[in-house]
């Protein structure tokens, strides 16, 4: 029996006993409501019960989220693909930007951005990042180049996993660079290859380019974390969501968490860095890892390794506020990484 069918029998008994108005009568029948009203609540709870209910806030990070292919976004030129990789045994997807000078140049090739998204997937801004590169190239202020939005896995920070589950790390450096170079007319070489990336795309782009400088010549570490030297809290989440990710990505150990960190990466290849690459870190004086982003940089100080650091004052952990603050500075670090003035 439906709610509804409960609710109109119910009706129909509350009707006054208009035969006989006798008090044994009226009894009957409020007996009857009161054995109806307890029947529509043990089968179908009222509405009002669960508009009442407070929700608990989940703290944990939940099941990983392993989705190789993405939903499609739309973006002006911006296209989704799919290639087949050999560390993730399956297809993997990417978005990627092609400018206008691709189709008018065909004897031409170009240089590639390696666009490293945050936590989340990344998804919602690549139709920002894409006209902002659009306008920036269309008004000749960054030379024409292809720009590969990453499929890094909703929180998996551009690493592979210890348990296997998702080889992040080889699917990109190994699997997509070389499917890139030999689909598209790019510059396959260091020189033609540019990193860049925001929050956990930032620490990608530090892991990426310092563990690979003969792939990589060119690293943006835009709002990068987690830079600390251990994974127990970090400004952005709780201790437990930090051990959570601990345990997912790095098999519950810290001393695997330095060993993948940018900090160890960047001491072991120092010298090929300091000699060969080009490295800025870009942070916003609001960010929550401000102070983390600058002892960062005090240890790059103390490796000898050149690079910029820029601050933008008052600018939080806000992607876009961060690209509008640097303005054209953004794309004299693009002109000076493909070599044009």
């Amino acid at each position: 029996m439906t709610r509804d069918e409960l609710t109109e029998q119910s009706t129909l008994t509350v009707v006054p006993d208009q035969e006989g108005g006798s008090a044994a009568g009226i009894f009957r029948s409020r007996i009857a409501v009161l054995i109806f009203f307890a029947a529509i609540l043990l089968v179908a709870p009222p509405v009002f019960s669960q508009s009442m209910a407070v929700p608990v806030r989940d703290t944990s990070l939940g099941p990983p989220a392993i989705a190789w292919v993405t939903r499609t976004v739309s973006a002006h030129r911006v296209v989704q693909r799919t290639f087949q990789s050999a560390a993730a045994k399956t297809a993997v997807s990417y978005h990627l930007y092609l400018p206008a000078a691709y189709d008018r140049e065909p004897g031409r090739r170009f240089p590639v951005v390696y666009w490293l998204h945050g936590s989340g997937g990344g998804l919602a801004g690549i139709p920002a990042v894409a006209r902002h590169f659009d306008e920036a190239i269309q008004a000749g202020k960054t030379p024409p180049c292809l720009v590969v939005f990453v499929n890094g896995l909703e929180m998996g920070m551009y690493v592979d996993w210890s348990n296997g589950a998702a080889p992040v790390e080889t699917v990109i450096v190994r699997d997509l660079v070389s499917h890139i170079d030999a689909t598209y007319r790019t510059v396959a070489a260091r020189e033609g290859r540019l990193l860049d990336g925001f929050s956990m795309g930032g620490y990608g782009s530090a892991r990426f380019g310092f563990k690979y400088p003969e792939m990589f010549r060119a690293i943006s570490i835009v709002g990068a974390g987690p830079l600390q030297e251990t994974l127990t809290s970090t400004p952005r989440a709780s201790r437990v969501r930090a051990e959570e990710l601990l345990a997912r990505v790095y098999g519950g150990s810290q001393a695997r968490f330095r060993q993948e960190g940018p900090r160890a990466l960047a001491k072991a290849n120092a010298m090929t860095i300091s000699t060969g690459s080009l490295v800025r870190i870009v942070i916003g004086s609001s960010d929550e890892t401000y102070e983390n982003n600058a002892a960062f940089h005090e240890y790059l100080k103390s490796l000898k390794i050149p690079h910029d650091w820029i601050v933008l004052k008052g600018i939080g952990h806000d992607p876009e506020a961060v690209l509008k603050a640097l303005g054209d500075a953004n794309w004299s670090f693009y002109r000076k990484a493909f070599g044009a003035r």
